[in-house]
């Protein structure tokens, strides 16, 4: 018998949805970036809910130029059957957000509109009471889960586990017929790595940690946060006029990287330079080193413009770069500023 089953066999409306809103709905919020597979965790959940366990329900992502280290929101919400989905509009206040890519919250509020009650699972080796601190929670659930690490030793994919940590939080969710969904999904293309994703699934399912602080009485939940247009009919520039460009040397791709940079030793570099004619963004920091005949010398990486392609790890001739998975902080340790006179205005933007 499936968990909703169970729940209320005979009732409807919130009664079949525990922690649903006024409205009866129950939403579900992805915070990732392109190439961790979100919007298939979001539509296998999806499915698993509408055609396997009778909820009513949709989902949809948000995403722009649909490229690997960019932005992706996906959203799911689930009413119960004497109900109707009739919007399609992002998911502003859920229920359950879960943040694959810990970076993005240095970014944006990640939790923006969680309800007092409800549940952050983050994609990190921190401790749910760090998060908590970090991103100035006062009430509701903070999980955590390595998904990273699982999905490394399982030779998987991130979204699966978190998969696994959603369907933990969701109390009207059955975790095996995600496991069915999941596993007819893959089998259509990807049969020989079913058995490890649903490894993946159920170790997410399991080594989720989870802490819970009890709201205020009437306290409020986190505040909704909507993108407002940079410009009015009012005041918009000339057309043509690019006022705010997309590449900017104050710009941070650090939440581009999909846990893993490029780690440097200077011990065994032979300075070729073979890393900086590969690299997209222009990381390496290179001086002259004054001693003797002229030379140009690498001096480090600015982490802040490595998306963490590893494309210089792959082209050096001498193990120099090697790979490396990202611990918090270590970056910023050890970061060589290739723009040193920008670093006061950096802390300000």
């Amino acid at each position: 018998m499936s968990a909703l089953a169970a729940a209320s066999p005979a009732g409807t409306g919130a009664d079949l949805l525990p922690g649903a809103d006024d409205d009866g709905f129950f939403g579900i919020r992805f915070e990732s970036i392109g190439g961790l597979g979100a919007h298939l965790a979001g539509q296998i959940l999806a499915e698993a809910g509408v055609l396997r366990q009778g909820l009513n329900g949709a989902h949809f992502s948000s995403y722009g130029s649909e490229k690997k280290g960019t932005p992706v929101k996906s959203f799911v919400r689930f009413c119960a059957t004497d109900r109707e989905v009739r919007t399609s509009s992002p998911i502003e206040s859920p229920q359950v957000v879960a943040v694959f890519h810990e970076a993005l919250a240095r970014s944006f509020d990640v939790a923006a509109g969680l309800s007092a009650t409800g549940t952050l699972i983050v994609n990190t080796r921190s401790t749910p009471e760090e998060i908590r601190a970090a991103l100035g929670l006062r009430s509701g659930t903070v999980a955590v889960l390595d998904a990273l690490g699982i999905a490394l030793e399982e030779k998987t994919r991130v979204n699966t586990a978190m998969l696994g940590a959603v369907a933990r939080s969701c109390p009207f969710v059955d975790p095996d017929v995600v496991k069915e969904t999941l596993r007819q999904t893959l089998s259509v293309r990807y049969a020989h790595l079913v058995e490890a994703n649903l490894r993946t699934f159920d170790r997410g399912y399991r080594e989720l940690r989870r802490m819970t602080w009890p709201p205020a009485p009437g306290g409020p939940g986190r505040p909704v946060q909507r993108a407002a247009p940079a410009f009015g009919y009012l005041d918009a520039p000339i057309g043509g006029v690019i006022l705010d460009s997309g590449n900017s040397v104050v710009k941070n791709l650090s939440t581009s990287r999909q846990g893993f940079l490029p780690a440097y030793d200077p011990d065994s570099c032979v300075h070729c330079g073979i890393c900086d004619i590969v690299c997209p963004d222009l990381c390496f920091v290179w001086s002259d080193d004054g001693e003797g005949e002229p030379a140009v010398r690498l001096h480090g990486i600015d982490y802040h413009y490595c998306k963490g392609c590893l494309k210089c790890i792959d082209a050096c001739p001498t193990g120099s770069l090697t790979e490396l998975r990202e611990e918090d902080g270590w970056a910023e340790e050890n970061r060589v500023p290739l723009f040193p006179w920008l670093e006061p205005e950096r802390e300000t933007v």
